[in-house]
């Protein structure tokens, strides 16, 4: 069984390379009809973000950061992928999650509202080292984001409510909040056609 660090590397790694390709491939083929509507287009980026869950596993605030890539696909379409590592305030516990899935935009520019429901893996990290477990995880969750020029984009909130369904002590559901930046890296057309 393959570590959940390799998985989700592997996933990452996926979604960038897919992200490659549709912005390469809309450079390609302009060969079709005239659009009759424009949006935002493709584009690939790539964020950093602080998170505050609350924990059920210590009934405690956990706190850390995260690294995110959003890769929009068609004009309101995309897939959002995230690693995220929140640390107990004593005593050395951890929770890491590796997400990935569809996320859904409801506009192309200024305040930006969005939903997404991501899949993957959590790993939990048990006191003085004693242990660690991997787990399933599905966080659906949504957020604003703020478009402050062509390449930069302000996360002003990102809400979860994850559920670890297989936690050795019951399931387990942390939710929490998240802010952060993001830099576009890669951006193919603007139209779309209808």
């Amino acid at each position: 069984m393959r570590k959940l660090s390799t998985i989700g590397s592997a996933m990452l790694t996926s979604i960038v390379a897919f992200g490659l390709m549709m912005a390469a491939e809309s450079g390609i083929a302009n060969a079709q009809a005239l659009p009759t509507a424009t949006g935002p287009g493709m584009y690939l980026s790539v964020g950093g973000t602080l998170s505050d869950f609350e924990s059920d596993y210590g009934h405690t605030q956990i706190r850390g950061g995260g690294v995110y890539v959003d890769a929009n696909l068609y004009w309101r379409f995309g897939v959002e992928g995230e690693y995220r590592k929140l640390k107990y305030p004593t005593l050395g516990e951890s929770q890491t999650t590796m997400l990935v899935g569809p996320r859904w935009s409801f506009r192309s520019s200024g305040l930006q509202p969005y939903a997404k429901v991501l899949v993957g893996g959590g790993r939990m990290t048990f006191p003085y080292g004693y242990g660690r477990g991997d787990y399933f995880a599905l966080a659906p969750g949504g957020g604003v984001d703020l478009q402050l020029s062509e390449k930069i984009r302000v996360r002003l909130v990102d809400v979860e409510y994850q559920t670890w369904p297989g936690f050795e002590f019951g399931p387990l559901h942390p939710f929490g909040v998240s802010a952060g930046i993001s830099f576009q890296l890669l951006r193919g057309a603007s139209n779309i056609s209808k």
